[in-house]
């Protein structure tokens, strides 16, 4: 019986200690701010009475060796009290002073302790006054908590809208909202870009099931016309590999750059233009050296896209024109027009303008090439050519 009173005994006693113990109230900076202010107040008060306590003791003291009362036959004060011959001068004299001194002592001490209460009282009021004004000056900042707690992928439209005065506070407001504002526009192309990229996704899907579905379907299937429907299929899926790998670049490019390296961007466009070289499209080059930083493969992708999209939409006969210097690249051609409150719709994903320039490629030239450029920190702006085509130029920073 003994062993298992023990362990009760000794579980209990540890279970005593194993207590856990009272949190203390979580410090808000309202009570920070509250005890703050009450802080700087009892110092200041402080300082305040033991200066002014000072000043007293010096008023009430006498000046050097100034007697306030002397023994008769003294040359005293003017208008001093005179005393009786019969009565001990020197005692009474003694006895004032010391009177003096006692009530000099018992004012100082009315003084610190009087002066010590209302300092208390004040303490207790100012910190009433400092939890108040500390409410009202963060409620703002409240409301702001209050806001970015309820806000969800589905509901990035709301905003603060802080009113009040032009204050740090409302400038943190502004930029909350600004910071929902890009989240919103961010979510509202990702959802853009996702839809349209099953959109585009499910067409070579769906061509490619139907080759397949007519080749099983014919009786009298042949080896050339399964042959054909093959090949139509491998080029379905060769279709579906460079939008992949399209799309994969558009995400790297918005992925950003970890690690810059110096590089020719000029050697980057002598190569590609080199290679892309057609009698179909004159290619109109004035390159030079452009010492640029970042990624040589995505810059060369940004290269191969602004090239590619030049040479595609273009008009029979027509050229394409690469300049390159001085950290900023050119590409302008000859095409159809393009109407100029339209140019900004070309650089979103899947985005095609009528019908020259549908059917060709696929839709992600422009925007990864704005990818590319976003993450190097360059600047790309278009402008439509008058008669036709476009001009594109990319600076680097």
């Amino acid at each position: 019986m003994r062993g298992p009173l023990a362990r009760l005994a000794r579980s209990s006693r540890l279970s005593r200690f194993a207590r856990p113990r009272r949190r203390l109230p979580r410090r808000t900076v309202r009570l920070r701010l509250t005890l703050l202010y009450g802080a700087l107040f009892l110092l200041c008060g402080a300082g305040a009475l033991a200066v002014t306590y000072v000043l007293v003791r010096h008023s009430v003291a006498p000046e050097g060796d100034v007697t306030l009362l002397r023994a008769p036959g003294d040359r005293g004060l003017p208008g001093g009290p005179a005393l009786p011959f019969d009565v001990g001068a020197e005692q009474v004299v003694a006895r004032a002073e010391a009177a003096l001194a006692e009530q000099r002592r018992d004012v100082l001490r009315q003084l610190v302790v009087q002066s010590g209460t209302a300092l208390a009282m004040l303490v207790v009021l100012v910190l009433a006054l400092s939890w108040w004004v500390a409410g009202r000056v963060l409620r703002r900042l409240s409301t702001i908590t209050a806001t970015a707690r309820e806000i969800s992928a589905t509901n990035l439209h709301r905003r603060l809208a802080l009113a009040g005065p032009d204050d740090e506070l409302k400038e943190l407001g502004d930029t909350f909202d600004e910071l929902l504002g890009r989240l919103e526009a961010s979510f509202e192309a990702q959802r853009r870009f996702v839809a349209n990229a099953s959109h585009e996704l499910r067409t070579p899907l769906a061509r490619q099931r139907a080759i397949g579905q007519v080749a099983l379907d014919d009786p009298d299937a042949t080896v050339a016309s399964l042959r054909a429907a093959h090949e139509r299929v491998l080029a379905a899926g060769e279709q579906q590999e460079r939008l992949i790998e399209a799309m994969l670049t558009l995400v790297r490019g918005h992925a950003g750059i970890d690690v810059r390296h110096p590089f020719d961007l000029g050697e980057v466009v002598t190569g590609v233009v080199e290679a892309r070289r057609t009698p179909d499209v004159a290619l109109r080059t004035a390159i030079g050296p452009c010492p640029v930083s970042g990624h040589r493969a995505l810059a060369e992708r940004l290269v191969v896209n602004l090239v590619d999209n030049a040479i595609r939409h273009n008009a029979p006969g027509g050229w394409v024109e690469v300049r390159c210097g001085s950290g900023a690249l050119t590409v302008a051609n000859t095409g159809p027009v393009v109407p100029a409150d339209e140019v900004g719709r070309i650089f979103q994903p899947f985005q095609r303008l009528g019908r020259a320039r549908t059917g060709h490629g696929l839709g992600l030239g422009l925007s990864i090439v704005r990818a590319i450029a976003t993450a190097h920190g360059a600047r790309v702006t278009a402008a439509p050519r008058e008669g036709g085509g476009l001009v594109v130029e990319v600076v680097f920073g």
